[in-house]
């Protein structure tokens, strides 16, 4: 009998979790059905790898995979290791302009980093390139379609994913910084139709990281973009960029910690000298590689890490 208890207790044990490990990622889709506004008409999605940048440009030179084509939405799930986790999810957003995803660089090896700290990390595929009908230069508007569903989706699925409804927070890099920031002030109202239950659940991130950010900055003045609010519930916001950045000045940060301590919002702000565009998670000798550290100690002043975790 005892034997039978304990299996019993085992199993339950074990069923309260995800079987999946970091190298079988869940993946599922964001849209039960076709996306909001999608013709599907842009070609197959596909994998490429980016162009070789010079070192002004960025700080990552070589070749990473990108991806492209996206007219089916999903999300990648990695979970930390049972010991060190946190509760706490956070939805990365790859940047790319808006044109393509840098998976590799700004999706996977982020996932490994929020891992190592005890966090589970959910690469959002995001729509692109840019519908016809988008406007080059701007933000494009169906990737916010995807990312408010899918921080929906995504605490809808808390109980069965082991994460803590109220730490679920998004962190995204150039274009997905905005993006990251985009969700963080826009949850009270929806940019597209809602289609089912799913769409009731608040997408209001708990906190939101954008590093190296574009579309930030109002072209031709010193103040945010006028497609960017700060709503007095937007969350506390966490920022990060170099100040060498030819590719997104750091003005789009600059701005944006200013907007938000004029609301009244929780923020932090990090500008690394010397640093470019494009530096990710990536362990270097430039001290921009430490936004890690900072970042994972924001976090946990917030109250989002055990205090035990520990930073690349």
């Amino acid at each position: 009998m005892r034997l039978i208890l304990m299996l019993s207790m085992t199993i339950s044990i074990c069923s309260a979790w995800p079987i999946f490990g970091a190298d079988k990622p869940l993946v599922v889709e964001v849209w039960p059905g076709p996306a909001p506004d999608e013709s599907g008409n842009i070609g197959e999605e596909k994998v490429r790898m980016s162009p070789k940048l010079d070192r002004k440009q960025v700080e990552v030179t070589e070749p990473t995979r990108l991806v492209t084509n996206v007219t089916k939405p999903t999300l990648t799930i990695y979970w930390p290791a049972k010991e060190k986790d946190s509760g706490t999810a956070v939805l990365i957003c790859p940047g790319g302009g808006y044109w393509d995803l840098y998976w590799q660089l700004e999706g996977e090896e982020v996932a490994v980093w929020l891992n190592s700290i005890g966090v589970t990390g959910i690469i959002l595929k995001y729509r692109v390139p840019r519908r016809p009908d988008e406007v080059k230069g701007e933000p494009a508007r169906r990737p916010l379609q995807d990312a408010q569903r899918a921080m929906s989706l995504v605490r809808s699925k808390a109980d069965e994913w082991g994460i803590k409804p109220k730490q679920i927070g998004m962190v995204g890099f150039s274009a997905g910084g905005h993006l990251a920031i985009a969700t963080a002030t826009s949850f009270d109202k929806r940019t597209y139709e809602p289609i089912d239950e799913i769409d009731s659940i608040s997408c209001r991130p708990d906190f939101a990281i954008a590093v190296y950010s574009g579309y930030l900055k109002a072209k031709d003045k010193d103040q945010i973009a006028p497609g960017l609010r700060i709503p007095a519930e937007t969350p506390p916001i966490f920022l990060a960029h170099g100040g060498d950045d030819i590719i997104s000045p750091p003005e789009h940060s600059v701005l944006m910690y200013l907007a938000l301590k004029k609301a009244g919002i929780p923020a932090e702000l990090h500008i690394y000298a010397t640093a470019a565009h494009d530096f990710g998670v990536r362990p270097s000798k430039h001290p921009c590689s430490t936004w890690t550290q900072a970042c994972a100690t924001w976090l946990r002043y917030q109250g989002f890490l055990r205090l035990s975790a520990q930073t690349l």
